[in-house]
């Protein structure tokens, strides 16, 4: 599965929970009001976790959902969601030129970026939406192969301005081998002009997972952890002669395990990867 952990049917839940308490008398985590006398007495439990209906509506003022005529959810470029984006890809767009500017070029020394795609350069909130912030591996995999997708706002940008600069642009993704030919359609059609080859994108493959995960991966099992997994490849990108100056991606997982000079975390509150 791409996400181990995520807020589960949230929406669903915060119906069943109104209409629960909604009626006469209320009954929660922290208090007991009842209808034939007016008082209030506290229960003596932990802290009431976080409203699952209130989430549901800061992760839409977040994202600065709208859903337009074809019934697509979609973030808007001004919310807080895409100025928190804008913040991290400023800090990235100085360290690369700056890194890029010293390289010598010479092996060992070329500067290279790595990114997720999933929320990292592909922004997938219609997806959570539409499944009510829950994970199923077959609409999941339907939803990529649409290949509509659209950007995380200034992602593409970043990829050519790091390009024009001599920076070598990778992709290390979660999704399967077998979604490929989807994800790089629809990098393509969001505007990613780099090299999308399989030496440039790296999709997890585990049918026939490479030598250098080894150590966690066999045709017969897989167990790579997401970091093992993505330090693994990270690694082996910079055998070849790189130095990745920057990693990017929505998931502490995505950039945990080094070989990395810098991480770059973007914004991500609908689900969580280990």
């Amino acid at each position: 599965m791409r996400k181990t952990f995520r807020v589960a049917g949230i929406a669903t839940a915060g119906v069943l929970a109104g209409g629960a308490l909604w009626g006469t008398g209320v009954a929660t985590a922290g208090t007991t009001t009842e209808a034939s006398a007016s008082r209030t007495v506290e229960a003596k439990s932990g802290d009431e976790p976080h409203n699952i209906g209130q989430l549901v509506g800061e992760i839409d003022a977040y994202y600065g959902v709208t859903r337009d005529d074809d019934g697509v959810y979609r973030a808007s470029p001004d919310s807080d969601y895409a100025h928190d984006v804008a913040d991290v890809l400023a800090r990235a767009k100085r360290d690369i030129e700056r890194k890029a500017a010293t390289s010598t070029g010479a092996k060992g020394d070329r500067p290279a970026i790595v990114l997720d795609i999933d929320d990292t350069v592909l922004l997938s909130i219609d997806y959570e939406k539409r499944t009510n912030f829950t994970y199923d591996n077959t609409t999941w995999n339907e939803y990529v192969e649409q290949a509509d997708r659209p950007a995380v706002f200034g992602v593409p940008e970043l990829i050519d301005f790091a390009e024009d600069r001599g920076v070598e642009v990778f992709f290390l993704t979660g999704l399967g081998e077998e979604r490929r030919d989807a994800a790089v359609e629809n990098l393509t059609r969001v505007g990613v002009g780099t090299e999308l080859d399989a030496g440039h994108a790296f999709f997890k493959n585990k049918a026939n997972p490479p030598s250098y995960l080894r150590d966690c991966a066999t045709p017969e099992a897989w167990n790579c952890t997401t970091v093992q997994y993505k330090a693994g490849t990270r690694k082996h990108i910079e055998s070849t002669g790189y130095d990745i100056i920057g990693s990017f991606g929505d998931q502490r997982s995505d950039l945990e395990g080094g070989y990395a000079d810098k991480t770059y975390k973007l914004p991500n509150p609908t689900y969580f990867v280990e």
